[in-house]
């Protein structure tokens, strides 16, 4: 195998969720050969001080990798241009980066399959990203991995290679949509991702993910997924700044390695739509929409 990926794991204020993620990380294959970058961000408001010194004490201590470097910024930067800078920094020393985020559950075989994906697409201009998580397609005879658009931001990897055509300009970016591609980008209108930059150029949103899924879209790049998720995020508990309480997402996390890996570079048309379909149906009934959103207002 080649040289191994960097790992960029970027945290806040949220020390428990940051233990589970390195507690998980540290069982991976591989983990003891990687190089871990911890890159902790400053806290926005006094509130969140106590929380953030919190979590640095909890990555002061990290082992079980290769070697541990913690970036402490001393001002805050935000979760997008965190890890836009701190992604851009390892690529161009590295040539690829694995990134987590403090609230993702791996599998202990995600490091794994990151570094076979990267090394074997590595020369394939037209795969953009490896991404570890996929919703819960059930009963659905997919292949263990296949190709589609969306790059998912839940544990995910790339090449500087690919990196380098990342637009931050969301302008630029929606200068290139016509009707067409906003279907097509939207999967036919069952996610909202179109409206994910709308509420960016708005500034409703400060999305890295939505930026980065666009600039690949528009080059006509393909991502490498896994039929059974390698991760499970555990911010959609709503504890996370940017996240609400949301268990259609939840999934059963692998618990063996990736073996297959698609030769033809495309589309997998049978993936593309149980992926369609899951998104459709993924919030419920109305009335299960209801009861979701009225537990939400009584949480929050």
């Amino acid at each position: 195998m080649q040289k191994l990926a960097p790992i960029a794991l970027f945290v806040y204020n949220r020390p428990d969720h940051t233990r589970r993620t390195i507690a998980a990380l540290q069982k991976n294959v591989l983990a003891d050969e990687s190089r871990l970058f911890i890159f902790s961000d400053a806290a926005k408001t006094d509130a969140d001080k106590a929380k953030v010194e919190e979590v640095r004490n909890v990555i002061a201590g990290v082992t079980g990798f290769k070697s541990v470097k913690v970036v402490a910024r001393e001002q805050n930067m935000g979760l997008a241009n965190s890890i836009i800078s701190g992604v851009s920094q390892l690529v161009n020393e590295y040539g690829t980066v694995i990134v987590f985020e403090d609230d993702l559950l791996s599998s202990p075989y995600t490091l794994q399959y990151f570094n076979e994906s990267l090394a074997r697409y590595e020369q394939q201009e037209q795969i953009m990203h490896i991404g570890a998580y996929m919703f819960n397609l059930k009963n659905q005879q997919l292949p263990e991995t296949f190709f589609w658009r969306a790059a998912t931001s839940w544990g995910w990897a790339t090449w500087g290679r690919a990196w380098k055509h990342f637009e931050p300009d969301v302008d630029k970016l929606m200068a290139q949509f016509d009707k067409e591609k906003i279907s097509q980008f939207s999967i036919e209108g069952t996610m909202n991702f179109w409206k994910q930059m709308q509420d960016f150029k708005a500034g409703k949103n400060n999305s890295w993910a939505i930026r980065w899924y666009a600039s690949v879209f528009l080059r006509g790049g393909l991502t490498l997924n896994p039929a059974q998720s390698l991760v499970h995020n555990t911010g959609n508990d709503g504890s996370g700044t940017h996240s609400n309480d949301e268990p259609m997402y939840g999934v059963k996390i692998a618990q063996q390695p990736v073996k297959y890996f698609p030769d033809e570079l495309a589309e997998n048309q049978q993936a593309y739509d149980a992926i369609k379909a899951f998104l459709k149906n993924r919030k419920g009934s109305l009335w299960q929409r209801a009861v979701r959103f009225v537990k939400q207002k009584i949480k929050g």
